[in-house]
């Protein structure tokens, strides 16, 4: 992996003007379905796809599942990517092609290392009244692209200091490292923090961050940050400084080093150039029927590059057709 240099100097970002700290703004973005369940989407976009390896935010709720029908994804397959899934409230089941059934609760972190190929499906359970988290996608270095399959869950301890908590699920922030393995320099954490409070978190400079607000208001480095509003700090900054409004504030710190290298990205695919994912796409709907029924449970089926959601009975997923011309590099 091609990282890029470590700035000079490390600096405190004194202020928007001189930090170049920015806020990006979400869209809406329906997940399909006649009561399209809809996510606030901040990463990629036009003038920014990755902070770190992370290339993918998408915030959610809280929502009424009676009223939106809660979250119902069949299985879809991924390709060199770590999916990153994150909980405030309700609960989720995860099932996948290398035979990982797990739940995703409230404060608890469920990784997935797609790598070389898997595919998977999230449904929120019946006992979901209320449904409300964060979707994350890390993007693998090259040499890790070809890596198994992998699944982990953690539920990291709670650090607590005045006026704030914060519970530590990737790297090391704040006294807490996290025992879960990336394949680039990252950090992620929930912080918690009550109204007024200030919080100057120590950094790594060589690590470019972003802040997902989820609720309340708070300045990162001077700048405002409201709900689903991901707040980029560059890197060359020692601290990170936030301080909360007049309500309590929920927020994700995300971080890492700048990948360094290009990617190419569609749909669920990451790889390097676009016949590569396009190769992906292929295998992918060559499983597929046009009704989105698997096509048989054969062996070899089975033991492909995705394989077969055990378990789960719903229609997978077909791929959107690709662009009518080339797909351009990520960087």
């Amino acid at each position: 992996m091609t990282r890029l240099d470590r700035p000079s100097e490390e600096v405190e970002c004194a202020s928007s003007d001189e930090s170049g700290v920015s806020v990006m703004t979400a869209r809406e973005v329906p997940l399909g379905g006649p009561r399209a369940m809809t996510v606030r989407r901040t990463l990629p976009q036009r003038g920014r796809t990755m902070i770190g390896a992370w290339c993918f935010v998408d915030h959610y709720g809280p929502d009424d599942v009676a009223e939106t029908g809660g979250m119902v994804v069949a299985p879809h397959p991924h390709t060199g990517l770590q999916t990153v899934s994150w909980l405030f409230t309700g609960e989720i089941e995860h099932r996948d092609s290398a035979g990982h059934h797990a739940m995703v609760r409230p404060g608890e972190l469920n990784l997935m290392t797609a790598g070389r190929g898997i595919s998977h499906s999230e449904v929120s359970t019946a006992a979901t009244s209320v449904l409300h988290g964060a979707q994350l996608w890390v993007a693998l270095p090259a040499e890790a692209r070809g890596a198994d399959p992998a699944f982990r869950h953690y539920a990291p301890d709670p650090v607590a200091g005045e006026g704030w908590v914060a519970r530590v699920f990737l790297g090391s922030l704040l006294g807490a490292t996290s025992p879960v393995e990336t394949f680039s320099p990252l950090v992620g954490a929930e912080l918690l923090l009550e109204p007024g409070t200030s919080l100057e978190v120590a950094v790594d400079p060589a690590h470019e961050h972003g802040v997902l607000v989820d609720a309340g208001q708070v300045e990162v480095e001077g700048v405002l940050g409201t709900p689903s509003d991901l707040v980029h700090v560059p890197t060359g900054c020692a601290t990170v400084r936030l301080r909360a409004g007049e309500e309590p504030v929920r927020a994700l710190l995300l971080g890492g080093e700048p990948l360094g290298e290009s990617i190419v990205m569609f749909w669920n695919f990451i790889g390097a150039t676009h016949e590569e994912v396009a190769g992906y796409r292929e295998e992918w709907q060559a499983q597929i029927t046009r009704d989105g029924t698997v096509v048989g449970d054969s062996q070899d089926v089975a033991e492909g590059r995705f394989g077969i959601v055990p378990g789960d009975h719903l229609a997978p997923i077909p791929s959107p057709a690709l662009p009518n011309a080339r797909l351009r590099p990520r960087s």
